[in-house]
């Protein structure tokens, strides 16, 4: 039952409430979150973690006027439940319903889309400066960020210039030790100690106890105290990196104990300056389950049962095996069979299935953090010295790095491999995650080879290919189940596409993911009589323009598919090939990813939705045979 919560519409409602009644709202969130669970995957442990935080913040605040910023956005669910969406949670993450990441279209109260790390300090600063600009400076500006983002550069760039502006402003950093996987690195080993010890909170003031007794007057005195809770905060906290950063650092403080945490957002809401608070969370807390396996609870399959006490009996899996599978076995392999093979991961360790090589490779394996430019220009270091690097980033995350994708990679042409996972529509995730843009902009860079494995029969051998390429090479490939297209299968060399079949009514060039469903599309055609053929790209740079080139020659309908952006993809890149050499392409028809952000919704809803599923392909193809017998007839 909802009893509580089914009364706040707006976080106002939260204030008639007494403590007992705060504490069974904040159980009733929780059930609220294992319900839901038990009937979709969704973002579920990290949820778990800030429910106390965000009950004490829209407490404490009037975020109608102030500003919040949730970083990364995945741990908005709370807020959605008190923000006048408790009604509609049930369709979160489902086409058509509410988002499972900040929304600003679903309400004021969600500020930014934040589907990647970081970016929270410099949009909170961003919006505290304009605030003051245009005269509504009374309000408060607070980001609330993880301590898995924390690493990202972009936090340091914002820290840094907060400091200096010296505005007020309260950075959150909410500590559970994790990010999707754990944390990693040195920051890491900072915020550790800080767990081990509560001593620093209220130390000066006993200090000031302590040093009065001894026979130091004046000055001395307030130089000995600073002195010596300096010497702790770096010793015992890691705070001394945010204090020298021109920020007041306070914590580590219980982010579960929500009067706790009501208290001292009240005591430091009015402080002058930069703040961080430093909020310690438990990822998964209130169910078992979650808080002692956060990685696999962090977007879990749905329950099969859930018990009394809000523990998970059981997990419904799915068999089927994916595309990403496949790449990490053909990883595998890669890194038996050469020793100079390593693998980097911006916190992806799980997502990208790579726990194998991590535990057969430790010394040949890195998990960066949220560090997807530092990846980059880390493996084009490797590539230099002679290693023959894979940088196994989704596609969304990729785009951080464009920079050094440019600069340190494709400029010095260094074989740098890039595998990029959950490359087109990736469904409930929704825009902040569909991988629509990797073709069009890596292949703008000179040296890049672009590829993109039609069905798992390709993935081993492009990997292969990729691996002994002398320059760069990116391969991508869905968040989807593995599909195979039974074939002799054609060797896989530079620039060089695949003949499935050739039609004489009409070739469909498929690129990537969708070539099974152009298969099966051009088969249910046939059986209509028409003689439809397919190739299978393999290759978007260079392209195969031979291949290709003849289809726009001979052929009388050419369609190029792909699961990526229109604008500038594989699509344009046949359409420049073309008009290069001189030919006639009105008939070439690009199918993809429409100039439009795409909403959430399963993978195959959305497919369906864009003509990109068998149904809308064959549809395409009998309209525009028919138009152009039209236009002949005429």
């Amino acid at each position: 039952m909802s009893e509580l919560l089914a009364t706040i519409r707006e976080p106002s409602d939260l204030q008639r409430l007494s403590e007992a009644e705060l504490l069974q709202l904040a159980q009733e969130m929780r059930n609220e979150l294992v319900r839901v669970l038990s009937v979709r995957p969704a973002h579920f442990a990290s949820n778990l973690g800030v429910v106390e935080l965000c009950l004490a913040l829209h407490l404490t605040f009037d975020f109608r006027k102030d500003r919040l910023i949730w970083d990364t956005g995945h741990q908005i669910y709370p807020q959605k439940l008190i923000t006048g969406r408790f009604d509609r949670f049930d369709t979160i993450r489902t086409r058509g319903g509410l988002m499972g990441y900040p929304n600003p279209d679903e309400s004021p109260f969600d500020l930014f889309m934040t589907g990647h790390a970081g970016c929270s300090i410099s949009c909170a600063l961003g919006l505290k400066v304009g605030d003051e600009l245009l005269g509504q400076d009374d309000g408060h500006s607070v980001a609330v960020i993880g301590d898995g983002a924390l690493p990202s550069g972009i936090v340091f760039e914002a820290l840094n210039h907060a400091g200096h502006l010296n505005k007020k402003l309260l950075v959150i950093l909410n500590d559970n030790e994790m990010s999707i996987c754990p944390r990693v690195g040195a920051l890491a080993q900072c915020l550790d100690r800080a767990r081990l010890t509560s001593f620093y909170r209220g130390s000066k003031r006993n200090l000031q106890k302590l040093i009065s007794k001894i026979p130091l007057v004046g000055e001395r005195a307030n130089q000995a105290i600073h002195h010596v809770t300096d010497g702790l905060k770096a010793v015992l906290t890691g705070g001394m990196l945010f204090e020298e950063l021109g920020f007041h650092y306070i914590g580590p403080i219980d982010g579960h104990d929500l009067p706790g945490l009501r208290s001292w957002l009240q005591k430091v809401k009015d402080q002058p300056g930069p703040i961080l608070l430093h909020v310690l969370t438990v990822k998964g807390q209130g169910v078992p389950q979650a808080s002692a396996d956060p990685v696999t609870f962090h977007t879990p399959p749905v329950f099969e049962k859930v018990g009394p006490d809000r523990t998970i009996l059981s997990l419904k899996r799915g068999g089927s095996k994916a595309y990403t599978d496949a790449i990490s076995s053909a990883i595998h392999q890669a890194m038996q069979q050469d020793s100079r093979v390593t693998v980097m991961t911006a916190a992806m360790c799980q997502g990208n299935k790579l726990e194998k090589v991590r535990e057969d490779f430790p010394d040949r394996f890195f998990d960066v953090g949220i560090c997807e430019s530092h990846a980059v220009a880390f493996a084009a270091g490797q590539a230099k010295s002679g290693a023959r690097p894979i940088c196994a980033i989704y596609s969304t995350f990729l785009q951080r790095s464009f920079d050094q994708l440019f600069q340190e990679v494709a400029l010095q042409n260094l074989p740098v491999t890039f595998c990029l996972d959950r490359s087109g529509l990736t469904g409930p995730d929704g825009p902040t995650h569909h991988g629509v843009f990797d073709t069009t902009y890596l292949r703008l860079f000179p040296s890049f080879t672009v590829m993109a494995p039609g069905d798992e029969l390709d993935v081993a051998p492009m990997l292969k290919f990729a691996l002994a390429h002398n320059g760069p090479a990116s391969l991508r490939y869905p968040k989807a189940n593995l599909e195979k297209v039974e074939r002799g299968v054609a060797p896989m060399e530079l620039g060089q596409a695949e003949v499935y079949e050739w039609g004489s009514d009409g070739m469909i060039v498929a690129y990537g993911s969708l070539f099974p469903t152009c298969v099966k599309a051009a088969d249910k055609l046939r059986l209509e009589g028409l003689d439809i053929g397919v190739i299978n790209a393999r290759f978007a740079k260079p392209l195969d323009k031979s291949t290709i080139l003849r289809a726009v020659e001979e052929a009388p309908l050419v369609i190029t598919v792909e699961e990526g952006t229109v604008e500038g993809g594989f699509g344009s890149a046949v359409l420049e090939a073309a008009n290069a050499a001189g030919l006639d392409a009105r008939h070439v028809l690009r199918l993809g990813i429409p100039d439009r952000f795409i909403e959430h919704a399963e993978r195959p809803e959305l497919l369906a939705s864009l003509g990109l599923d068998v149904d809308g392909l064959c549809t395409t193809i009998r309209q525009s045979l028919r138009r152009s017998e039209f236009s002949e007839a005429r």
